[in-house]
């Protein structure tokens, strides 16, 4: 009997938050109250929500970002509860007197988001201890641009390894950031890809960024979808139709799957079918990651959408 091949391993590096989510009916207009029906305190950030889903999606997940020092309570939880997921964090680096994000989040009724964000204190700065080390088991690296001096020179090893090198491009940036040059697959967010080329059609956008990138390049737009370049064209995988409960992670959800898809080696229409099915799943929960979807759910979810 032919031995069973193991799981994929998808390095996710750059940024993990603590998250404290509240469901309300609508957002507060100022200097006013409302109440809230769900509270929760769970983890977040892109590259640690994208290791909770590659993990519960059935990949074998590691995650590699600057955190807080030793007296750092919100970095330690997080860790924590990074480990409970079964995520690897060998690769983490803990800089000393620094500390992590923190994010009070609104979601209201028709699961859209209000953050607010105290920013970690002197994480920029920071590096892997060995980056070398931190790809060798690698089959798929998966980064945010939140922590680009850190994320560097996992693209750079990842390169050298000859392995897909995803990025998550969650912020604007300039159109010549030298860490876009890196990928073997960019994927932005509308938002972040409108703000780094300053063309609101994210189609346009893309075509002008295929211009200056020479690997894969794509833009998730929520409800529109997903769209990407093939040969110079514009292709598109439509949303699914859900009633959105909550959309906190989806994309870094869309990420994790997209990078576990290239890792089992599946064509791109069915890597962007696959991703955009987890995305809506998450998208069906309250909870930020804590609604993250596993491998059996997004299985009967695909099944029962043809």
């Amino acid at each position: 009997m032919a031995a069973k091949k193991q799981a994929p391993a998808i390095l996710c590096g750059g940024i993990a938050v603590q998250d404290i989510l509240m469901r309300v009916e609508h957002f507060p207009a100022p200097g006013t109250k409302v109440s809230a029906s769900d509270f929760v305190v769970t983890g977040g950030g892109c590259a640690a929500n994208a290791a909770v889903a590659v993990a519960r999606l059935g990949g074998r997940a590691a995650f590699a970002g600057p955190l807080g020092g030793a007296g750092d309570a919100v970095s330690d939880r997080i860790l924590r509860d990074l480990a409970a997921e079964g995520v690897d964090c060998t690769h983490v680096v803990r800089v000393p007197d620094a500390n992590a994000s923190v994010s009070l989040i609104l979601i209201d009724a028709a699961g859209e988001k209000a953050i607010a964000t105290r920013r970690g204190q002197h994480l920029a700065a920071a590096v892997p201890a060995d980056a070398e080390a931190a790809v060798a088991e690698t089959d798929v690296l998966l980064v945010d641009n939140r922590f680009p001096e850190f994320v560097r020179p996992l693209c750079e090893a990842a390169r050298r390894r000859a392995i897909p090198v995803v990025i998550d491009g969650d912020k604007a940036t300039t159109q010549d950031d030298p860490l876009l040059a890196l990928g073997s697959h960019v994927i932005f967010s509308a938002e972040a890809l409108r703000g780094t080329t300053g063309i609101e059609d994210p189609r346009c956008a893309l075509q002008h960024m295929g211009r200056r990138l020479a690997g894969f390049l794509s833009v998730t737009d929520g409800p529109n979808g997903v769209f990407w370049l093939h040969d110079g064209a514009i292709r598109h995988q439509p949303a699914f139709a859900i009633e959105a409960v909550d959309t906190l992670g989806a994309g870094d959800t869309f990420h994790a799957a997209f990078a576990l898809a290239l890792g089992r080696g599946e064509p791109v229409d069915a890597a962007m079918r696959f991703a955009a099915a987890a995305a809506a799943l998450k998208c069906l929960r309250f909870g930020g990651n804590a609604g993250t979807p596993t491998a059996a759910e997004l299985d009967a979810f695909l099944r029962t959408r043809g």
